[in-house]
């Protein structure tokens, strides 16, 4: 399928006003996403009742998963061509319109309908403002906007599950839909008006890689029905489990080889040559895999094993969203003031490994108290790895592939997420006590501190480079024919 992408001219950069404003509008565009990804846990119950859903209502959370995950690189490789403001707008107008149909919905096949709706804009939603910062700020500055980016979607996704009680048992759960209108009113006004950036130059027509979008939806929907359905809703062992796996299994293997045939991949092959997004994309899937697991796990453990009200488990995740904010404010401030960001990345990757290994050491259950203290702990952490690590991958690549390498980091994080959330499945059905699930979080985030030690340390950049035209792999020459005599 191919595709025309004129070149445009390069304006001079945004004024810091500018700039600012457009921060702010991507911070609604990124509280869109990670607010509504657990919004309706706590809900569910009343959903059920008023749908007669059923069985079906986990397909409420699931849904989402699913449709959000393979749209990251997606939205990431068509935002590198047409730009990301096009883009933006089309993640706005997707979870928008998600929103509406799931206010409305008057069953549950209508809500599940916007529900993938939310998903589909959110994939764009979640990696695209990191991009877009990284159109209008230097590398070396970029810590002071995305590390306040990161911290609002950890706060919010966070904060989800609080907002969303308070919503079901206050006006009701549909407000969870209602809330998003104007947010995503303001968000597409705010990125319409203020990201004035022009869409890549490209000198040829562009083809886009139809064959691995649908490859890669495959793959990372296969993982998250594996990890979410795997020992909770069938056996291991069953055939929908083996079949699904099976699919994206063989996904898996022909996938390097469609996407080294076509000369603009979805995912370029040439991101896995590079030692930092190696690294990186390993350490953000075992830090994932601890901050899913202190989500999943945390607030089931108030509940069951403290006795704690629903309420006061939603209070007790506080402290882990607080010290995101504070930790990814202020390490990116130290990135920019200092231009050093390795040691910042494997000191906050110790830090998440502390809480639970702290907590695995105590003798007794802990109280209310000291399991907001712990996530607290890990909150710090968290807020230090993930916004810098995005900053060292966009440093590590031109910027033509800048948007893709951004949702290629936040696809490692969001699979670490799916198998944190398995492992957390698993430990239930085990019957594991509470010290042992918290000693299996520690070598995780040990390991992602030593793969982080491994990361060139190359000096961020001070300009921002020139809009070109994406790296494509060269056309076969075809061999010269032999004169007709």
């Amino acid at each position: 399928m191919e595709l025309s992408s004129a070149a445009r001219p390069v304006p001079a950069p945004p004024s810091r006003t500018r700039v600012v404003l457009l921060f702010v509008a991507l911070g609604f565009v990124t509280l869109l996403a990670s607010l509504s990804q657990h919004l309706f846990v706590p809900a569910l119950p009343l959903m059920v009742a008023e749908l007669d859903a059923g069985s079906s209502s986990s397909w409420v959370i699931v849904a989402f998963i699913l449709a959000s995950i393979p749209m990251m690189p997606i939205f990431g490789k068509l935002s590198d061509v047409f730009g990301r403001r096009a883009l933006l707008l089309v993640a706005v107008a997707l979870f928008t319109a998600g929103s509406l149909v799931g206010a409305f919905a008057p069953d549950m096949g209508w809500l599940i309908v916007g529900r993938v709706l939310q998903g589909a804009g959110s994939g764009g939603l979640v990696i695209l403002p990191q991009a877009a910062i990284a159109d209008v700020v230097p590398a070396r500055q970029r810590g002071r906007y995305s590390g306040i980016l990161s911290a609002v979607f950890a706060a919010s996704s966070v904060a989800g599950p609080f907002v969303g009680g308070l919503l079901a048992q206050g006006p009701g759960w549909r407000w969870g839909f209602w809330i998003n209108l104007p947010l995503g009113v303001l968000a597409g006004l705010g990125v319409l008006l203020l990201l004035r950036i022009p869409r890549p130059a490209s000198s040829r027509r562009v083809v886009v890689d139809i064959a691995g979008m649908v490859l890669i939806s495959v793959i990372t929907v296969a993982l998250a029905l594996v990890t979410t359905w795997g020992g909770v809703v069938h056996p291991w062992n069953s055939p929908i489990i083996i079949g699904i796996a099976a699919a994206g299994l063989l996904a898996l293997i022909a996938f390097p080889l469609v996407e080294r045939r076509v000369p603009s991949p979805v995912l370029p092959l040439l991101l896995f040559r590079d030692r930092t997004f190696v690294v990186t994309g390993l350490a953000s899937m075992g830090i994932a895999v601890v901050m899913f697991s202190f989500l999943g796990y945390l607030p089931t453990f108030v509940q069951a094993q403290l006795g704690a009200s629903p309420s006061a488990a939603g209070l007790a995740m506080i402290p882990m969203a607080i010290g995101s904010l504070l930790a990814s404010t202020a390490s990116g401030q130290i990135v920019a003031r200092t231009g050093r960001y390795k040691l910042v990345l494997v000191i906050s990757a110790l830090v998440v490994a502390v809480a639970p290994a702290t907590l695995a050491a105590l003798p007794d259950d802990p109280t209310l108290t000291t399991a907001a203290v712990a996530g607290g702990v890990v909150g710090l952490g968290l807020g230090g790895c993930f916004s810098n690590i995005v900053i060292v991958v966009q440093n590590a690549f031109p910027h033509a592939i800048v948007g893709v390498a951004t949702a290629a980091t936040s696809l490692f994080r969001q699979v670490g997420g799916m198998f944190g959330t398995a492992l957390v499945g698993a430990l239930f059905l085990q019957g594991l006590s509470m010290q042992s699930a918290y000693l299996l979080m520690v070598p995780v985030a040990l390991a992602a501190a030593a793969a982080l030690l491994l990361v060139p340390a190359v000096p961020l950049g001070e300009t921002i480079e020139p809009l070109a035209p994406e790296p494509v792999s060269p056309e076969p020459v075809p061999p010269e024919r032999a004169p007709v005599r």
